[in-house]
């Protein structure tokens, strides 16, 4: 999650799953509109069916789940899948599900052990707005989904700190579980994060379970994660140590090894008459 746009939220997600997929088979949920996302390009070369192909009124099949993933690799010749909406530019728009419920039935049918949502909510903004209106948020609901970790990006610029501290404050106004959060604070240039970044840091490391500092890596800015293997070693590190501390941060809420995650109810099909 991210409190703005442009806060290096998909890198994270694709990172976090190369680091997640060598503790087991692993997705990433692509819950933002086509044109909009990444994630369509990283997969083009591929002829997944795609988020298209899961109609959501009706029973759908482990395989066929499946089947609508596309591949990506991993960093240690591991690989884990991505449901995005792969089809061309000119396709009529998808009406994805908005209820992190619903991405998470579908997960639970799909049987991964490890499952990323890539989300697209402001999440200050979310916050806000559900309390003015008296709802519930999608931010509380992607909390609230079985032994859910946060992870909060943001870029490490002035900016992009203004934005994380004022999410943090949203989140802990509501009673959301900072202490089980992970920050992602992304490097927009070379070298040493800028002091705003590194105060940041040290103001959010104990209100949440870990802070963790993506450098900035050209070969992304570039490229995007189409080759996650030209990665510079130090991004490999840190998608390592990203994937350590959400494991840990689940172990600590939730005990190790973690149980049985909850299985969403069946809804009733009605059977035709014959």
């Amino acid at each position: 999650m991210a409190a703005t746009g442009g806060s290096g939220r998909s890198t994270v997600a694709n990172l976090l799953a190369c680091g997640l997929a060598a503790s087991g088979s692993t997705v990433v949920l692509d819950t933002a509109p086509r044109l909009s996302s990444p994630w369509p390009a990283w997969t083009s070369e591929q002829a997944a069916a795609g988020l298209a192909s899961l109609p959501a009124d009706r029973p759908l099949a482990r395989s066929r789940v499946h089947g609508a993933a596309a591949h990506r690799p991993g960093l240690a010749n591991g690989s884990w899948q991505v449901l995005t909406d792969g089809r061309d530019w000119h396709s009529a728009p998808l009406a994805l599900p908005q209820a992190p419920a619903a991405w998470y039935q579908l997960a639970a049918i799909g049987g991964w052990q490890s499952v990323i949502a890539d989300s697209t909510h402001p999440v200050a903004h979310d916050v806000l707005a559900a309390r003015c209106e008296n709802r519930q948020g999608l931010t509380r609901g992607w909390c609230d989904v079985p032994f859910a970790i946060p992870v909060l990006c943001a870029a490490a610029t002035a900016s992009g700190i203004q934005a994380l501290q004022q999410a943090v404050m949203a989140l802990h106004a509501e009673g959301l579980p900072l202490q089980r959060t992970v920050v992602v604070l992304v490097g927009t240039n070379d070298g040493r994060p800028p002091a705003v970044a590194r105060a940041g840091a040290t103001m959010l490391a104990p209100r949440t379970h870990a802070v963790v500092q993506l450098p900035h890596d050209s070969h992304i800015r570039a490229h995007g994660m189409r080759e996650p293997d030209r990665l510079r070693s130090r991004t490999r590190q840190a998608a390592a140590t990203l994937a350590s501390a959400v494991l840990a941060a689940a172990h600590a809420t939730w005990g190790q090894p973690l149980p049985p995650a909850a299985r969403p109810r069946p809804l009733s099909v009605p059977v035709p008459a014959l």
